[in-house]
């Protein structure tokens, strides 16, 4: 009996010791990661324009097209390069639905995610210094 309760507290203790083990990485580990994949996007506007390409219903006639230099800014976890855009696209009917504005966030140097969300672009932003964006004026079907 003495036996069995040993061998019992025994594998009790090797499975609470297994469970005690880190699995994964470490917060450190995972910053690094996460700052590593903060590359300048050099291709921002060519990133831009083949996603808003197929974001617009009608990317043609775009006006009033600017587009901000990327920045560092703060997005979930740390910080990411964002762009800011603003256009003005024309409408299923042919009219102009007003200046909207987008920003983007940047992974290794490629466009990871756009937002379109009033609230979230406002803090993304807010201190975002435009300049004209030609390009994105110039698309077509």
């Amino acid at each position: 009996m003495r036996r069995l309760a040993l061998s019992v507290g025994y594998l009790a203790a090797v499975t609470l010791g297994g469970c005690s083990t880190d699995v994964g990485p470490s917060v450190a580990e995972l910053k690094a990661t996460w700052e590593a994949q903060n590359i300048y996007p050099e291709g921002y506007r060519r990133d831009l324009i083949a996603f808003l390409r197929t974001y617009l219903n009608d990317p043609s006639h775009i006006r009033g097209a600017a587009v901000s230099q990327p920045q560092r800014k703060q997005v979930g976890p740390g910080e990411r390069f964002v762009t800011c855009v603003r256009y003005s696209a024309r409408k299923g009917d042919g009219t102009y639905a007003g200046s909207k504005d987008g920003a983007a966030t940047f992974v290794s140097g490629k466009l990871d995610r756009f937002f379109d969300e009033p609230k979230e672009v406002r803090v993304l932003c807010n201190d975002a210094a435009y300049g004209p964006f030609p390009d994105l004026e110039a698309l077509k079907r």
